[in-house]
C-alpha cells in the first residue's frame, strides 16, 4: 500500500500561503507572497531534493495543479524532468482542461480515489495544495507530514492546520534538519490513535 506524502513551506506563526511568489495565491489581499525566496537556501533546496526520492505520483489541490502545469514543463533539471515524467492527479470539483502531460482529475470520492491511488503508487506527494490539504487533515487521509518551518512571523494568511483539523497523533521520523538561514525541516508519520492526556503536578 503506497503512501501519501504532504510537503509545505510554513512560517513560524503557521502561514502555508503563497511562498512562492507574489502571485501565487493573492486572496484574502494577502501581501507577502514569495516571503521564502529570501531564505531559500541550499540545505533547503538538497533536503527538498531528497524528499523527492521515490516519487511516482504528484496529487495537487487545482490552484497549485495550475501553476506547476505553467512552469514545470518549460523548465530543464531533475525536479523538472521528475514532474513531468510521473503521473499528475487533481482534485477539483470542477470539469478542467488539463493540458499538462500525464494528468487526471482526481474522482469526487476523495477516500476511495485515494484508496486506489494508494494501490497504484508507493510515494504520492502532496505539494502546497493547502486547501486540499485541510481536506486530508480533517479525514486523516495522509501517512507522512514534511514541513520546512522558516524563522518569520506574517501574523496573517492560509494557515497549514487551520479549521476541521482532528486530534491525531504523529511520530519525528528523521532528525530535525537547519538550514543556515534558519529553515527547520520536520518529518513525521501518522500513528494510531488520539493524543493522550495526563496530570503533570502527580
Amino acid at each position: 500500500m503506497g503512501l501519501i506524502h504532504i510537503d509545505l513551506f510554513t512560517t513560524l506563526d503557521g502561514v502555508a500561503q503563497a511562498p512562492g511568489g507574489p502571485e501565487e495565491d493573492p486572496a484574502g489581499g494577502f501581501k507577502f507572497g514569495g516571503w521564502q525566496a529570501p531564505l531559500f537556501d541550499d540545505v533547503v533546496g538538497e533536503q527538498v531534493e531528497s524528499g523527492m526520492v521515490g516519487m511516482d505520483a504528484l496529487l495537487l489541490g487545482r490552484r497549485t495543479y495550475d501553476i506547476f502545469a505553467g512552469y514545470w514543463p518549460h523548465q530543464d533539471g531533475g525536479i523538472a524532468q521528475l514532474f513531468n515524467r510521473i503521473p499528475k492527479y487533481v482534485a477539483s470539483r470542477q470539469t478542467l482542461n488539463l493540458e499538462w502531460d500525464g494528468s487526471s482529475l482526481l474522482g469526487p470520492d476523495v477516500v476511495a480515489a485515494l484508496n486506489e491511488l494508494r494501490g497504484r503508487h508507493e510515494h504520492i506527494h502532496v505539494i502546497g495544495s493547502l486547501d486540499f490539504v485541510q481536506t486530508l487533515f480533517a479525514e486523516r487521509l495522509f501517512d507522512r507530514l514534511t514541513l520546512w518551518v522558516y524563522p518569520i512571523l506574517l501574523g496573517g494568511g492560509k494557515k497549514v492546520f487551520a479549521a476541521g483539523v482532528v486530534p491525531t497523533n504523529l511520530r519525528l521520523i528523521e532528525p530535525v534538519v537547519a538550514s543556515p538561514k534558519g529553515a527547520v525541516m520536520q518529518r513525521y508519520a501518522l500513528v494510531d490513535g488520539t493524543p493522550g492526556v495526563g496530570d503533570m503536578s502527580a
